[in-house]
């Protein structure tokens, strides 16, 4: 029997004091599989899902043989989009919260090059960020890895679904032959088995229980017209009426349409695809994450990595042409103990799908009929509204700086403020709908820090 005590491992104190604070109880299936081999200083080839806790898994054995005094970049990850290289770094941050003053640097395309240039030069210790990125900055010199002791390959089969390959093995022909190679990936497609024989060596391999527990994950599947599907995925809403919902397409054009659709019946909801600039995805995803928004209407790709507390359901507007895929999809919701929803919508071309994935649960899918739901018109509307900020973490903003702005005298109770969030040029915090305009008003006609910023309610 495996301990699944943190404080089993070969760890610092410093790091496991650290992981105490930070709530890490015990491991994590994956995290009791892998992190002995990885402490071990072996290769890894680990199949797990998002949400499993790989982050902290492949975070904690980075970090662990990292010398801090050393201003060369030690470790590398690897991630197929922007958002989750920015919650992978999120993340490794937390947890090297313990040693003194680890650098941890994102690269990712989208954003201009000369900041990048400029924090390179400063030194990283570790670099997260997507492959198109981490290779042009080597091209130009501006990122040295001679020093690289971890890679890291995150999510690895989006990324060849990406057409990452070339771009990866190319970076791969660059780094130190004496180096730790770690490999995450939610399924185990032919390309993932030749990436692994061409750069792992002697890799060990763990894999977790993909498939969720049908108590947690509620199931029901609908067959429809494909004509009608805007119109049922609007029934679905209405009937279950969630918080919160992903509602997973297969194109981006099919995001937009289903969104607009989706306003128009007073059913609050955004558009999450590939095409949005950084700044938008941003804020379509500190609005969902702070709940205001009900429904994310998103790419595969584009909410690869999402991890949102508290999602209430998935909706599968079209069934994914892979199973894995689904199972994938639909562990979004029910997470941390929570029971989950998924409704997936089926139109008679796609029964060779619904076939797959009853084969690959194997178990009888729930089958029933759209006509039956009772829709309830009344508006779906979020708990919170999102007031944007135009200043962030380049004007030195904290999160305390604008809850103490709009709770100090006579202002707002705590409770009425959500989430913040705030990047480099952008802050966005969260107030109950009913005290928007009073919030509007406070930071508006007030000051953070001293200092007036331009404010407006999303």
């Amino acid at each position: 029997m495996t301990s699944t005590a943190f404080s089993s491992l070969p760890l610092s104190a410093d790091l496991l004091a650290n992981l105490e604070a930070l709530g890490y109880a015990e491991m994590t299936p994956i995290q009791a599989a892998s992190l002995p081999v990885i402490l071990k200083g072996r290769d890894l080839i680990a199949q797990a899902k998002t949400g499993s806790g790989k982050t902290a898994a492949f975070g904690i054995g980075l970090l662990s043989p990292l010398n801090p005094r050393y201003f060369g970049c030690q470790a590398l990850v690897l991630c197929p989009t922007r958002e989750l290289a920015d919650q992978v770094a999120k993340e490794i941050r937390r947890l090297a919260r313990a040693a003194d003053n680890v650098k941890v640097l994102t690269l990712c395309g989208g954003v201009p090059f000369g900041p990048q240039i400029g924090s390179l030069e400063h030194g990283a210790h570790v670099v997260v960020g997507t492959p198109g990125r981490v290779q042009e900055h080597l091209r130009r010199g501006t990122l040295v890895l001679d020093g690289l002791n971890t890679l890291v390959l995150d999510e690895a089969d989006r990324m060849l679904d990406m057409g990452f390959y070339d771009s990866i093995a190319d970076i791969i022909g660059q780094l130190p032959a004496r180096r730790q190679s770690l490999l995450f990936s939610a399924t185990y497609p032919a390309g993932i088995e030749q990436l692994a024989a061409k750069f792992l060596r002697q890799p060990e391999r763990v894999e977790v229980e993909a498939l969720h527990d049908d108590s947690q994950i509620e199931q029901h599947f609908y067959e429809i017209d494909p004509r009608q599907r805007m119109d049922a995925v609007v029934r679905l809403l209405q009937h279950f009426r969630p918080q919160s919902a992903v509602a997973f397409c297969h194109t981006r054009q099919q995001c937009v349409e289903l969104a607009q659709a989706l306003d128009a019946q007073k059913i609050s909801a955004l558009a999450l695809h590939g095409d949005l600039e950084q700044r938008e995805r941003d804020q379509v995803l500190a609005m969902f994450a702070n709940r205001s928004c009900s429904v994310l209407v998103a790419t595969d790709v584009a909410a690869r990595g999402l991890d949102i507390e508290g999602l209430e359901a998935v909706i599968n507007v079209e069934l994914s042409r892979d199973a894995q895929v689904h199972v994938h999809r639909i562990g979004r919701s029910g997470r941390a103990g929570e029971k989950g929803l998924a409704l997936s919508l089926v139109a008679p071309a796609e029964a060779s799908r619904a076939q797959a994935i009853e084969d690959l649960q194997g178990a009888p899918l729930n089958w029933e009929r759209i006509d039956f739901l009772r829709a309830n018109p009344a508006p779906l509307l979020p708990p919170m509204t999102t007031l944007n900020i135009a200043g962030g973490r380049k004007d030195k903003l904290r999160p305390g700086d604008i809850l103490g702005a709009l709770t100090g005298e006579a202002g707002l109770p705590g409770s009425a403020v959500g989430k913040i969030a705030i990047f480099d040029f952008q802050a966005y915090v969260a107030v109950q709908r009913d005290q928007a305009k009073a919030a509007l008003k406070r930071l508006q006609e007030g000051r953070i820090k001293g200092r007036a910023f331009k404010v407006r309610i999303l």
